[in-house]
């Protein structure tokens, strides 16, 4: 028989390893700059339709003429499509702009806000959950 120690061990234990994926989502502000925005301006490179977050590689040319392949952080895929996204939107070759806050470790990565496609179109990204305080 198994004694109440080790039994409470066991529960207590499945109840942190169900935690751990909710503990591990990052906060909005703690990764990007919500106190400013930046626009890009660049030819996709790939998207990734992958929980917890879309992603969006594309390639942006810098102050010196370099090109430098940024990653778009978006909500699910599923929030995605709600919101009228389709995988046909964005093919790799299309050129994009990307509005969204910058990372605040100066990375080549931004949480979007929303893209402008080539045919004119404006596709909103944000999450509910995203907003600024």
């Amino acid at each position: 028989m198994m004694s109440r120690h080790v039994l409470a061990a066991a529960v207590l234990g499945a109840f942190l390893a169900s935690a751990a994926p909710v503990l591990a989502h990052h906060s909005l502000t703690a990764e990007f700059d919500t106190d400013r925005t930046v626009s890009l301006t660049g030819t996709i490179t790939a998207m990734k339709w992958t929980n917890p977050h879309a992603w969006l590689y594309i390639d942006v040319k810098d102050e010196k003429g370099q090109v430098r392949n940024w990653a778009i952080e978006f909500a699910t895929p599923n929030q995605l499509y709600r919101r009228g996204w389709a995988r046909e939107d964005l093919p790799a070759g299309a050129v994009v702009t990307v509005n969204g806050y910058p990372s605040r470790d100066k990375g080549l990565r931004v949480s979007s806000l929303e893209v402008k496609l080539p045919d004119g179109r404006t596709l909103f990204a944000g999450s509910p959950t995203d907003q600024k305080p």
